[in-house]
C-alpha cells in the first residue's frame, strides 16, 4: 500500500483523496491518515466485506481516516454498499485514523468464531451422531429458518447439499486443513494488547493451526487414544440442543468483538457507534445476521453498554440456550470430540459471571515468586500489598505495573 501511495503521490494535489478498500493493519492506517494530512491529502482507510457476492450486489464499507474526506465520498459509498430492508445503506463513518480497518479486522475475527463454531457443529452431527451430508444439509436449512438465520449458515446448507459431477459431495472431498490471511491473528494480537478476553476468536485461530497440522494428526490418530465412547441419546433433541449451543456461543463471539472494539475507541479516542456497526454489518458481508439488528437495538437503548450479555434481550437468549448448551459441550467432551470455540464461549460465560475468580491465589503466586505485591478485599482499590512468604524475600516488591 505504502508503495502505491508513494506512485501516486507526483500526480495528486491538496485536497486529493486516497482509498484504501483492502484489508490494512489498522496502525498503518493511523500512520497513512497522519502522513498524507502533512501532505494536504485526505486518506480514507476502508474496510470491505462481501466477498464475490459482495462486489456484485453490495458489500459492507466500514469507511475510516481523515473526515474531512466522508462528505465527498458518502453518495459513493452510500450508492454502492448493500442495503437493509428498509433500505439503510451498510455503510457509514467509522471514526479517524484506522478506526474502519480496525472495525474490519474484528469483523473478520467474529467471521473466524462464526465459521468455527460451524464447523464444530458439523463435527459432532457428523462424527458424534453418524448423520449423513444430506441430513445436515436439512437441519442447516432448518436452522437458517430461525435464531440462526446467517450468511454462513446458509452456504454451509447449500455446502453440504453439493454434489459433483459424480454424484459425490464435495465437500468430503476437500482436506481439512484451513488456509488463513492473517487478520484473524491481528484480531487475537490486538486483544491480547488491550487485555480483553477475546477466547472464543482466539481458539478459532488456533483450531485452523491445529488444523493445518495434517500429517502429525494422522500419525497421532494412530497411537492417541480417545475415549471410545459412542452417543445413545435422543438425536433429533441432540441437534435442537446443539441449535442452541450455537446460538449462544455465537452470542458470546460478538460481544467479545464488541467489548474489544469499546477497550480499542476508548483507547484511540474514536467514539464509535456500536449500533451503526451492527447495522453495517446487517447485509453484504460474510456475518450478516438476523441478530445484528438485536445488537443495534442493544446499543441504541444502552449506547455505554459493557457488553452484549447484560442487554436484555441477549441475558434472554442466554439463559434459554444453556442447559441445551452445556449439554453438547458435556457430551461432546465424553465423545472425545472438541469443541474449543463452542467450549471457550461457554467458559467466558461462566466467567463473566462470576463475582470471584481464583486469580486472588494467582496474585498470591505471583507475589511469592516475583514480590508484584496483591490488592486486599478489605482494603481500597489502588493500595498494594507483599507478603514475605517464605520469611527470606525480605519487604522489596515488585511494581505494580500491569502489561
Amino acid at each position: 500500500v505504502d508503495s502505491v501511495i508513494d506512485s501516486l503521490l507526483p500526480y495528486l494535489e491538496p485536497g486529493d483523496i486516497v482509498i484504501d478498500g483492502g484489508n490494512s493493519q489498522y496502525q498503518d492506517s493511523n500512520r497513512r491518515t497522519a502522513e498524507l494530512a502533512d501532505k494536504g491529502l485526505l486518506f480514507i482507510g476502508t474496510g470491505v466485506s462481501g466477498g464475490e457476492e459482495g462486489a456484485l450486489l453490495g458489500p459492507s464499507i466500514m469507511p475510516g481516516g481523515n473526515p474531512e474526506a466522508w462528505p465527498r465520498v458518502k453518495p459513493i459509498f452510500q450508492a454502492i454498499a448493500a442495503k437493509t430492508e428498509d433500505g439503510e445503506p451498510c455503510c457509514d463513518w467509522v471514526g479517524r485514523g484506522g478506526a474502519g480497518h480496525f472495525v474490519k479486522m474484528v469483523h473478520n475475527g467474529i467471521e473466524y468464531g462464526d465459521m468455527q463454531m460451524i464447523c464444530e457443529t458439523y463435527q459432532l452431527m457428523r462424527d458424534g451422531l453418524g448423520l449423513s451430508n444430506d441430513e445436515m444439509h436439512d437441519v442447516f436449512k432448518r436452522w437458517n429458518e430461525g435464531v440462526l438465520d446467517s450468511y454462513l449458515v446458509e452456504i454451509t446448507r447449500d455446502i453440504l447439499g453439493y454434489r459433483d459431477e459424480n454424484g459425490e459431495a464435495t465437500v468430503d472431498r476437500i482436506l481439512d486443513t484451513a488456509g488463513q490471511k492473517g487478520t484473524g491473528k491481528w484480531t487475537g494480537i490486538a486483544a491480547l494488547e488491550q487485555r480483553q478476553p477475546l477466547t472464543a476468536i482466539a481458539e478459532a485461530v488456533f483450531a485452523r493451526g491445529l488444523s493445518a497440522l495434517k500429517e502429525e494428526r494422522v500419525a497421532a490418530a494412530d497411537v492417541l487414544a480417545g475415549p471410545g465412547a459412542t452417543f445413545d441419546g435422543d438425536r433429533s433433541a441432540f441437534v435442537d440442543d446443539m441449535e442452541q449451543a450455537l446460538y449462544a456461543a455465537k452470542i458470546v463471539s460478538y460481544a467479545q468483538g464488541f467489548q474489544l472494539m469499546r477497550a480499542m475507541s476508548d483507547e484511540q479516542d474514536w467514539d464509535l457507534d456500536y449500533g451503526a456497526v451492527a447495522l453495517m454489518w446487517r447485509e453484504g458481508c460474510i456475518i450478516r445476521s438476523r441478530f445484528l439488528g438485536n445488537i443495534r437495538d442493544a446499543y441504541a437503548s444502552t449506547p455505554a453498554l459493557p457488553n452484549l450479555l447484560l442487554d436484555d434481550f441477549f441475558r434472554e437468549a442466554i439463559e434459554g440456550a444453556q442447559a441445551a448448551w452445556r449439554r453438547v459441550v458435556a457430551t461432546a467432551v465424553r465423545l472425545g470430540i472438541p469443541l474449543p470455540a463452542i467450549g471457550a464461549a461457554l467458559a467466558y460465560f461462566d466467567g463473566y459471571r462470576a463475582e470471584r475468580r481464583p486469580a486472588n491465589l494467582l496474585q498470591a503466586q505471583r507475589d511469592y515468586f516475583g514480590a508484584h505485591t496483591y490488592e486486599r478485599v478489605d482494603r481500597p482499590r489502588g493500595e498494594f500489598f507483599h507478603t514475605n512468604w517464605t520469611g527470606r524475600g525480605g519487604a522489596t516488591s515488585s511494581s505494580g505495573y500491569n502489561a
